[in-house]
């Protein structure tokens, strides 16, 4: 047993963090709002894999890097984190190109009184 698949998503979490920390995208921008949507999609998330397994879907692997710990049958502490770092990466992209988006068409949008 190893911790190593573990320590690579405390890892992706950090570096997740200071990506937010530096662009303040999601908990660095609103914090209470960014800890029940990550909260929330976690726990969508938990309850989607633990129905999977129910239905013979889903199934841990085996492997050598995870730790071994589980917190249902067929659900490795590891998901929490791998469902987290999902979480986390995908609101901080969605922030990241709904801002560029945003800059985009204010650049592009003609100015009043200006030449178009």
């Amino acid at each position: 047993m190893s911790a190593a698949y573990g320590l690579a998503l405390l890892v992706s979490l950090a570096g997740m963090a200071m990506l937010d920390r530096r662009f303040r995208l999601f908990f660095f921008d609103a914090p209470r709002r960014a800890a029940v949507v990550l909260v929330s999609g976690v726990a969508f998330f938990v309850v989607w894999d633990l129905v999977g397994v129910d239905l013979g879907i889903f199934f841990r692997g085996r492997t050598e890097f995870m730790s071994g710990w589980l917190l249902a049958p067929q659900l490795p502490v590891e998901e929490i984190g791998f469902l987290a770092l999902l979480c986390y990466l995908t609101m901080n992209l969605y922030v990241a190109f709904t801002r560029l988006t945003v800059r985009d068409r204010e650049r592009a949008a003609p100015r009043p009184g200006g030449h178009g």
